[in-house]
């Protein structure tokens, strides 16, 4: 394509992402995705920062930039203040862009997340909530979640939470103005594009 490094500079995370890499591995030793794939931080930051547009596109293409659980140990370990984990968004956000996140298994559960999590967060103001955790969707919860859940308006007062109230507290209700809030946030930011384009190419 020839202009991929172009699109990951103009990205405002860029400059605090990645600043002098020195190759020297520490992200990849402290990282727990690199434990269990076939995932090295260092050498994404190497062919982003030589600016290798085959090994970038190769990446934007690949189930590698989907293994990074964004636990930021990277960040906090890094002796010249490099951000893996941060360059690693920018490529999802460019791969989801321009669509190369379909050709790869772990890419494409983009629309998964989007259909479930995105759409969470914008409906009733949580990524997760013990609401639309299904029982019969989520059997590897096991018995107990279904009692729960089946139980949650006796139960989640007894455990502190604030199920469906006003106000304060864990599980409470969210507020058509803050949700609207939030809406308005991912329209502005062009999340909600982002979301559209992730569904369109299903």
């Amino acid at each position: 394509m020839g202009n991929l490094y172009n699109l990951l500079m103009q990205d405002i995370r860029f400059n605090d992402a990645i600043k002098a890499c020195m190759n020297c591995g520490v992200c990849t030793a402290i990282c727990p995705a690199a434990e269990f794939y076939d995932y090295d931080p260092r050498r994404i930051c190497d062919y982003v920062q030589r600016k290798d547009e085959k090994a970038i596109e190769e990446l934007l293409r690949s189930d590698t930039i989907w293994y990074c659980g964004q636990c930021m140990s990277c960040k906090t370990r890094c002796p010249r203040g490099n951000v893996p984990a941060e360059i690693i968004q920018i490529l999802r956000k460019v791969s989801q862009e321009l669509g190369y996140f379909a050709d790869s298994e772990k890419g494409r559960q983009q629309e998964q997340l989007v259909n479930s999590i995105g759409k969470n967060i914008l409906n009733i103001g949580y990524c997760v909530h013990p609401d639309v955790v299904y029982p019969d969707y989520h059997p590897e919860q096991g018995p107990v979640w279904r009692w729960y859940f089946e139980n949650i308006q006796d139960i989640a007062p007894k455990l502190g939470a604030n199920y469906h109230g006003e106000g304060p507290g864990a599980l409470r209700k969210i507020h058509h103005k803050n949700l609207e809030e939030v809406r308005r946030i991912f329209e502005v930011t062009g999340g909600t594009e982002l979301h559209d384009k992730v569904l369109s190419k299903k």
